[in-house]
């Protein structure tokens, strides 16, 4: 098969990824082998190629935003499969199941947890294997390109504004508005939230301001009323100071990324002060994936973006890491 592997991290420019002929992997026990369907361009993506997080699989495939049809069904899988069948294959793919934050329903935080496209091979390739207990069923009503964004962009954005803490009818500042913006900012205004956008670039104010928030503005901008909660999807540690600046009391700023660049110093009176706080968001359990996913289902989201072949998947991330995608880019054999 054909796939994009992480041979060499550093600079995009630099050419990390590289196209390879490889086999196609077998499903194992448990598992199931899939035909990639669509995969999504994520910013973690863009981390690994990097090395910005550091590689936890030599030659690694990225790519965890995958949807994908069963093509095989490996020893000891249940019922809730068959050939054909079109899943989702997100993110996280391991948790020991018994560790505490396992026992307590935080499996995001097991100290044995494994991800996809970092841990394991992606799906910037022809074909993927998944644990079949962590395959995702999928909704109805969109296509193979629209469903590959709400795998992780969507699933993060819906955990970040739960950890935002947003009260009912509240003001939420989004700085940023790329993939997992774009999706958030929609199930954010479904909910009854005001939503105010800070990001730079007209194109992403524009489709911010299609999308129906409340006013879109640059990135260090004051947004036009105090905030209940906002979310950093930039991963632009620069961007915590304006964002605590612009939290009312009692406010929570929820970083949404994997990677963050350094935080500037912060003044207790001018950020902190009158119960504000800020909340990091790690990864995702698969609760928080069945409850996105049963969300779009009832509530049809508009997904924006950029089509690559699976032959120009070191363009995409070279477009994703210059700025020049707007919304979510995906991948399509």
């Amino acid at each position: 098969m054909i796939a994009w592997q992480v041979q060499r991290p550093g600079p995009v420019a630099h050419g990390p990824l590289r196209r390879v002929r490889t086999s196609i992997p077998a499903a194992s026990a448990g598992e199931l082998l899939v035909r990639v369907l669509a995969c999504g361009v994520c910013r973690t993506d863009l981390h690994v190629a990097e090395g910005d997080l550091a590689p936890h699989a030599a030659n690694v495939i990225p790519g965890h935003e995958i949807v994908g049809e069963v093509l095989k069904l490996g020893d000891g899988v249940g019922h809730g499969f068959h050939l054909g069948q079109r899943v989702g294959i997100a993110w996280l793919r391991h948790t020991c199941g018994i560790c505490r934050f396992c026992a307590r329903g935080d499996e995001n935080l097991c100290p044995a947890s494994r991800y996809t496209g970092w841990d394991a091979d992606g799906g910037y390739a022809e074909y993927a294997v998944v644990p079949a207990e962590y395959a995702l069923p999928l909704p109805p009503g969109y296509s193979d390109v629209e469903l590959a964004p709400l795998l992780c962009a969507g699933i993060i954005g819906y955990r970040s504004l739960q950890r935002a803490q947003l009260p009912p009818g509240g003001r939420l500042g989004i700085y940023g508005f790329g993939g997992s913006a774009h999706i958030t900012a929609q199930v954010a205004i479904a909910q009854g939230a005001e939503v105010h956008v800070m990001t730079r670039g007209t194109d992403a104010q524009a489709l911010a301001r299609e999308l129906g928030v409340a006013s879109a503005q640059g990135p260090a901008d004051i947004p036009p009323a105090l905030l209940d909660a906002a979310i950093l999807f930039a991963p632009v540690g620069e961007l915590v100071t304006p964002a605590m600046e612009a939290l009312d009391r009692g406010g929570t700023l929820a970083i949404a990324g994997i990677h963050l660049s350094d935080i500037p110093r912060l003044n207790y009176q001018r950020h902190l002060f009158q119960e504000k706080q800020i909340r990091s968001v790690t990864a995702n359990t698969r609760a928080d994936s069945h409850a996105f996913l049963d969300f779009a289902s009832a509530h049809h989201l508009h997904l924006s973006g950029p089509r690559y072949s699976l032959a120009h998947a070191d363009r995409a991330l070279s477009d994703l890491a210059a700025g020049r995608i707007t919304g979510a880019a995906v991948l399509v054999p």
